[in-house]
Protein backbone atom coordinates (compact mmCIF):
# COMPACT_ATOMS: atom_id res chain seq x y z
CA UNK A 1 0.00 0.00 0.00
CA UNK A 2 1.20 3.55 -0.34
CA UNK A 3 0.33 6.92 1.17
CA UNK A 4 -2.16 9.17 -1.48
CA UNK A 5 -0.66 12.37 -2.36
CA UNK A 6 -2.02 15.72 -1.69
CA UNK A 7 -3.24 16.46 -4.98
CA UNK A 8 -5.50 14.22 -5.62
CA UNK A 9 -8.51 16.22 -4.77
CA UNK A 10 -11.12 17.33 -7.78
CA UNK A 11 -14.44 18.69 -7.95
CA UNK A 12 -17.19 16.59 -9.58
CA UNK A 13 -20.55 17.20 -9.85
CA UNK A 14 -23.73 14.69 -9.40
CA UNK A 15 -25.29 13.57 -12.71
CA UNK A 16 -27.91 11.20 -11.36
CA UNK A 17 -29.36 10.33 -8.33
CA UNK A 18 -31.64 7.72 -7.01
CA UNK A 19 -32.95 5.23 -4.06
CA UNK A 20 -31.11 2.04 -4.68
CA UNK A 21 -32.91 0.52 -1.31
CA UNK A 22 -34.99 2.02 1.82
CA UNK A 23 -32.68 4.59 3.88
CA UNK A 24 -29.59 4.24 0.51
CA UNK A 25 -29.39 6.63 -1.95
CA UNK A 26 -27.12 6.10 -4.65
CA UNK A 27 -25.31 9.03 -7.05
CA UNK A 28 -23.31 9.17 -10.02
CA UNK A 29 -20.31 11.68 -10.06
CA UNK A 30 -19.01 13.09 -12.74
CA UNK A 31 -16.55 15.59 -14.34
CA UNK A 32 -17.87 18.92 -14.55
CA UNK A 33 -16.00 19.17 -18.23
CA UNK A 34 -16.73 16.05 -19.21
CA UNK A 35 -13.28 14.74 -18.60
CA UNK A 36 -12.39 11.32 -17.84
CA UNK A 37 -11.65 10.15 -14.00
CA UNK A 38 -9.08 8.51 -12.40
CA UNK A 39 -9.05 4.37 -13.02
CA UNK A 40 -9.91 2.34 -10.23
CA UNK A 41 -10.09 -1.46 -9.11
CA UNK A 42 -12.93 -3.45 -7.01
CA UNK A 43 -12.83 -2.54 -3.80
CA UNK A 44 -11.30 1.23 -4.35
CA UNK A 45 -12.92 4.07 -2.20
CA UNK A 46 -12.98 7.93 -2.62
CA UNK A 47 -13.60 10.60 0.15
CA UNK A 48 -16.08 12.99 -0.30
CA UNK A 49 -15.11 16.09 1.35
CA UNK A 50 -18.52 17.84 2.98
CA UNK A 51 -19.73 20.93 4.74
CA UNK A 52 -18.32 21.87 7.60
CA UNK A 53 -15.65 20.05 7.49
CA UNK A 54 -17.06 16.54 7.48
CA UNK A 55 -14.58 13.96 5.50
CA UNK A 56 -16.48 10.86 4.91
CA UNK A 57 -15.44 7.29 2.95
CA UNK A 58 -17.83 5.49 0.40
CA UNK A 59 -17.16 2.24 -1.66
CA UNK A 60 -17.12 3.05 -5.78
CA UNK A 61 -20.02 0.73 -6.33
CA UNK A 62 -20.27 1.35 -10.24
CA UNK A 63 -18.40 -0.25 -14.06
CA UNK A 64 -14.41 0.27 -13.36
CA UNK A 65 -14.59 0.33 -17.18
CA UNK A 66 -16.42 3.48 -17.24
CA UNK A 67 -14.09 5.81 -16.91
CA UNK A 68 -16.50 8.89 -17.13
CA UNK A 69 -18.21 7.98 -14.03
CA UNK A 70 -17.93 7.05 -9.89
CA UNK A 71 -21.12 5.34 -8.15
CA UNK A 72 -21.26 5.24 -4.73
CA UNK A 73 -24.08 4.65 -2.57
CA UNK A 74 -24.89 6.23 0.78
CA UNK A 75 -26.98 4.55 3.51
CA UNK A 76 -28.63 7.34 5.90
CA UNK A 77 -27.39 6.98 9.76
CA UNK A 78 -29.94 8.26 12.02
CA UNK A 79 -27.01 8.35 15.22
CA UNK A 80 -24.25 8.92 12.39
CA UNK A 81 -21.95 12.18 12.58
CA UNK A 82 -23.56 14.06 9.94
CA UNK A 83 -22.18 12.91 6.73
CA UNK A 84 -24.52 10.51 5.39
CA UNK A 85 -27.29 13.29 6.60
CA UNK A 86 -25.75 15.65 4.05
CA UNK A 87 -25.53 13.15 1.32
CA UNK A 88 -29.27 12.71 1.38
CA UNK A 89 -30.57 15.81 2.23
CA UNK A 90 -27.75 17.94 0.03
CA UNK A 91 -26.72 16.12 -3.36
CA UNK A 92 -28.98 16.39 -5.49
CA UNK A 93 -28.49 16.59 -9.85
CA UNK A 94 -26.17 19.27 -10.81
CA UNK A 95 -24.71 19.83 -7.25
CA UNK A 96 -20.75 19.91 -6.87
CA UNK A 97 -18.96 18.01 -4.09
CA UNK A 98 -15.07 18.24 -3.76
CA UNK A 99 -13.56 14.21 -3.82
CA UNK A 100 -10.64 12.54 -3.41
CA UNK A 101 -9.07 9.15 -4.44
CA UNK A 102 -9.66 6.70 -5.48
CA UNK A 103 -8.05 4.86 -2.87
CA UNK A 104 -7.54 0.42 -2.56
CA UNK A 105 -7.10 -1.00 0.86
CA UNK A 106 -9.38 -3.99 0.03
CA UNK A 107 -8.15 -4.96 -3.49
CA UNK A 108 -9.94 -8.33 -4.97
CA UNK A 109 -7.07 -10.83 -6.20
CA UNK A 110 -7.55 -13.63 -8.16
CA UNK A 111 -8.26 -17.30 -7.40
CA UNK A 112 -10.03 -20.07 -8.48
CA UNK A 113 -12.70 -19.23 -5.61
CA UNK A 114 -13.79 -16.81 -3.92
CA UNK A 115 -16.60 -16.38 -1.50
CA UNK A 116 -18.22 -12.50 -1.10
CA UNK A 117 -20.16 -12.63 2.41
CA UNK A 118 -22.08 -8.74 2.26
CA UNK A 119 -24.06 -7.48 5.31
CA UNK A 120 -26.41 -4.11 4.63
CA UNK A 121 -24.42 -1.27 2.88
CA UNK A 122 -21.43 -3.68 2.84
CA UNK A 123 -22.63 -4.81 -0.64
CA UNK A 124 -21.07 -1.78 -2.45
CA UNK A 125 -17.46 -2.90 -2.66
CA UNK A 126 -18.72 -6.57 -3.68
CA UNK A 127 -20.69 -5.19 -6.53
CA UNK A 128 -17.48 -4.34 -8.54
CA UNK A 129 -15.76 -7.99 -6.81
CA UNK A 130 -17.93 -9.99 -8.18
CA UNK A 131 -18.51 -8.94 -11.45
CA UNK A 132 -14.62 -9.60 -11.86
CA UNK A 133 -14.71 -12.46 -10.23
CA UNK A 134 -17.39 -13.47 -12.69
CA UNK A 135 -15.58 -12.22 -16.05
CA UNK A 136 -12.31 -13.70 -14.76
CA UNK A 137 -14.05 -17.47 -14.77
CA UNK A 138 -13.69 -17.54 -10.70
CA UNK A 139 -16.00 -20.37 -8.93
CA UNK A 140 -18.10 -17.68 -6.81
CA UNK A 141 -21.02 -17.15 -4.65
CA UNK A 142 -22.11 -14.34 -3.09
CA UNK A 143 -24.45 -14.50 0.65
CA UNK A 144 -25.90 -10.85 1.55
CA UNK A 145 -27.48 -10.48 4.36
CA UNK A 146 -29.77 -7.57 5.60
CA UNK A 147 -32.56 -6.31 7.82
CA UNK A 148 -35.23 -6.45 5.44
CA UNK A 149 -35.23 -7.62 1.93
CA UNK A 150 -36.32 -3.44 1.15
CA UNK A 151 -33.42 -2.67 2.67
CA UNK A 152 -30.95 -4.33 0.71
CA UNK A 153 -29.47 -2.33 -1.96
CA UNK A 154 -28.99 -3.82 -5.45
CA UNK A 155 -30.21 -7.27 -4.67
CA UNK A 156 -32.91 -7.32 -7.78
CA UNK A 157 -29.58 -6.75 -10.32
CA UNK A 158 -27.48 -8.98 -8.70
CA UNK A 159 -30.35 -12.23 -8.70
CA UNK A 160 -30.93 -10.66 -12.54
CA UNK A 161 -27.34 -11.23 -13.44
CA UNK A 162 -26.28 -13.84 -11.58
CA UNK A 163 -29.48 -16.06 -10.44
CA UNK A 164 -28.73 -18.47 -7.65
CA UNK A 165 -25.10 -17.55 -7.39
CA UNK A 166 -26.55 -14.89 -5.06
CA UNK A 167 -28.40 -16.34 -1.54
CA UNK A 168 -30.19 -13.40 -0.26
CA UNK A 169 -30.58 -13.58 3.42
CA UNK A 170 -33.05 -11.17 4.94
CA UNK A 171 -33.22 -11.33 8.84
CA UNK A 172 -36.32 -10.77 9.05
CA UNK A 173 -37.05 -14.09 7.07
CA UNK A 174 -34.05 -16.24 7.82
CA UNK A 175 -32.24 -14.84 11.03
CA UNK A 176 -28.62 -14.19 11.01
CA UNK A 177 -26.73 -15.80 8.60
CA UNK A 178 -25.74 -19.36 9.39
CA UNK A 179 -21.92 -18.92 8.77
CA UNK A 180 -20.83 -22.28 10.22
CA UNK A 181 -22.66 -23.78 7.49
CA UNK A 182 -21.10 -21.42 4.78
CA UNK A 183 -17.93 -21.97 5.88
CA UNK A 184 -18.13 -25.41 6.42
CA UNK A 185 -18.82 -26.04 2.44
CA UNK A 186 -15.86 -24.12 1.15
CA UNK A 187 -12.64 -25.68 0.64
CA UNK A 188 -9.24 -24.39 2.83
CA UNK A 189 -8.33 -22.16 0.00
CA UNK A 190 -11.20 -19.94 -1.17
CA UNK A 191 -10.56 -16.15 -0.99
CA UNK A 192 -13.01 -15.34 1.35
CA UNK A 193 -14.15 -11.11 1.00
CA UNK A 194 -16.40 -10.03 3.78
CA UNK A 195 -17.92 -6.09 4.04
CA UNK A 196 -20.50 -4.78 6.81
CA UNK A 197 -21.26 -4.56 10.16
CA UNK A 198 -18.43 -5.34 13.19
CA UNK A 199 -20.06 -7.87 14.62
CA UNK A 200 -20.52 -9.80 10.95
CA UNK A 201 -17.04 -9.72 10.64
CA UNK A 202 -15.86 -10.20 13.86
CA UNK A 203 -18.03 -13.59 13.49
CA UNK A 204 -16.39 -14.49 10.18
CA UNK A 205 -13.08 -13.70 11.17
CA UNK A 206 -13.17 -15.98 14.00
CA UNK A 207 -14.30 -19.24 11.70
CA UNK A 208 -11.61 -18.53 9.35
CA UNK A 209 -9.42 -18.78 12.17
CA UNK A 210 -8.05 -22.26 11.04
CA UNK A 211 -7.78 -21.30 7.13
CA UNK A 212 -4.43 -20.53 5.69
CA UNK A 213 -2.95 -16.87 5.86
CA UNK A 214 -3.94 -14.62 3.65
CA UNK A 215 -7.51 -16.14 3.09
CA UNK A 216 -9.36 -13.56 4.45
CA UNK A 217 -10.30 -10.08 3.65
CA UNK A 218 -12.63 -7.87 5.39
CA UNK A 219 -13.07 -3.96 4.79
CA UNK A 220 -14.34 -2.27 8.35
CA UNK A 221 -16.62 0.84 8.52
CA UNK A 222 -15.94 0.86 11.95
CA UNK A 223 -12.46 0.63 13.59
CA UNK A 224 -11.48 -2.78 15.13
CA UNK A 225 -10.38 -3.38 18.83
CA UNK A 226 -6.33 -3.49 18.73
CA UNK A 227 -6.17 -5.09 21.47
CA UNK A 228 -3.37 -4.46 24.20
CA UNK A 229 -2.98 -1.01 26.37
CA UNK A 230 -1.84 2.36 24.43
CA UNK A 231 1.91 2.59 25.52
CA UNK A 232 1.70 5.32 28.60
CA UNK A 233 5.34 6.86 27.37
CA UNK A 234 6.14 9.49 25.20
CA UNK A 235 8.34 9.05 21.84
CA UNK A 236 10.23 10.66 19.55
CA UNK A 237 9.53 10.84 15.86
CA UNK A 238 12.22 11.72 13.19
CA UNK A 239 10.44 13.28 9.81
CA UNK A 240 13.27 12.33 7.43
CA UNK A 241 12.20 14.40 4.80
CA UNK A 242 11.34 17.75 7.09
CA UNK A 243 14.22 17.34 8.86
CA UNK A 244 12.66 18.08 12.42
CA UNK A 245 12.07 15.68 15.24
CA UNK A 246 9.11 16.09 17.61
CA UNK A 247 8.09 14.38 20.73
CA UNK A 248 4.56 12.67 21.03
CA UNK A 249 2.73 12.37 24.06
CA UNK A 250 0.68 9.52 25.43
CA UNK A 251 -2.57 11.77 25.09
CA UNK A 252 -1.76 13.02 21.30
CA UNK A 253 -1.56 11.00 17.93
CA UNK A 254 1.62 11.44 15.90
CA UNK A 255 -1.14 12.81 13.18
CA UNK A 256 -1.98 15.79 15.32
CA UNK A 257 1.53 16.65 16.82
CA UNK A 258 2.87 16.68 12.96
CA UNK A 259 0.09 18.63 11.89
CA UNK A 260 0.36 21.06 14.51
CA UNK A 261 4.31 20.75 13.27
CA UNK A 262 3.18 22.48 10.26
CA UNK A 263 3.98 19.24 8.17
CA UNK A 264 0.99 18.88 5.86
CA UNK A 265 -0.53 15.41 5.86
CA UNK A 266 -3.17 13.83 4.13
CA UNK A 267 -6.15 12.30 6.36
CA UNK A 268 -9.52 11.47 6.75
CA UNK A 269 -10.88 8.84 9.33
CA UNK A 270 -8.92 9.66 12.06
CA UNK A 271 -9.09 5.74 13.03
CA UNK A 272 -7.20 3.48 11.19
CA UNK A 273 -9.77 2.54 8.70
CA UNK A 274 -9.45 4.38 5.61
CA UNK A 275 -5.53 3.93 4.84
CA UNK A 276 -5.35 7.94 3.42
CA UNK A 277 -2.70 8.60 6.29
CA UNK A 278 -0.57 6.13 5.55
CA UNK A 279 3.05 6.64 5.80
CA UNK A 280 6.44 4.73 5.75
CA UNK A 281 8.27 3.92 8.43
CA UNK A 282 12.39 4.15 7.55
CA UNK A 283 13.33 3.46 10.88
CA UNK A 284 12.38 1.99 14.44
CA UNK A 285 9.44 -0.12 15.78
CA UNK A 286 5.44 0.44 15.43
CA UNK A 287 2.25 -0.06 17.78
CA UNK A 288 0.31 -0.88 15.26
CA UNK A 289 -3.72 -0.19 15.85
CA UNK A 290 -5.44 0.38 12.28
CA UNK A 291 -7.77 -2.18 11.20
CA UNK A 292 -6.43 -2.46 7.57
CA UNK A 293 -2.86 -4.00 7.96
CA UNK A 294 -2.44 -7.70 7.79
CA UNK A 295 -0.26 -9.20 10.22
CA UNK A 296 2.90 -9.97 7.58
CA UNK A 297 2.32 -6.03 6.85
CA UNK A 298 2.85 -5.07 10.62
CA UNK A 299 5.49 -7.27 10.87
CA UNK A 300 7.39 -5.67 8.51
CA UNK A 301 7.05 -2.29 10.30
CA UNK A 302 7.51 -0.39 7.01
CA UNK A 303 4.53 1.45 7.24
CA UNK A 304 1.76 2.86 9.39
CA UNK A 305 -1.07 5.04 9.89
CA UNK A 306 -0.25 7.57 11.68
CA UNK A 307 -3.76 8.73 12.98
CA UNK A 308 -4.30 6.08 15.33
CA UNK A 309 -0.54 3.58 15.09
CA UNK A 310 2.07 4.42 17.92
CA UNK A 311 5.99 3.77 18.53
CA UNK A 312 7.26 0.32 20.04
CA UNK A 313 10.27 1.77 20.60
CA UNK A 314 11.76 5.57 21.60
CA UNK A 315 11.91 7.28 18.40
CA UNK A 316 10.54 6.20 15.10
CA UNK A 317 11.78 7.93 11.53
CA UNK A 318 9.08 8.66 9.08
CA UNK A 319 9.41 9.52 5.29
CA UNK A 320 7.31 13.35 5.97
Amino acid sequence: MTRAGLADERKLVVHDRWRAADGVVALDLRDPAGAGLPAWTPGAHIDLVLAGGLVRQYSLCGDPADGTTWRIAVLREPDGRGGSAYVHDELHPGTTVLARGPRNNFPLHPAPRHLFIAGGIGITPILPMVRAADAGGSHWRLVYGGRTAASMAFAAELRAAYGDRVVLRPQDEHGLLDLDALLAGEPPDTLVYCCGPAPLLDAVAKRCEGRPTGILHVERFTPADPGGPVAAESFEVELAATGVTLTVPPDRSILEVVEDAGVPVLSSCREGTCGTCETAVLAGTVDHRDSLLTPEERAAHDTMFVCVSRAACPRLVLDL
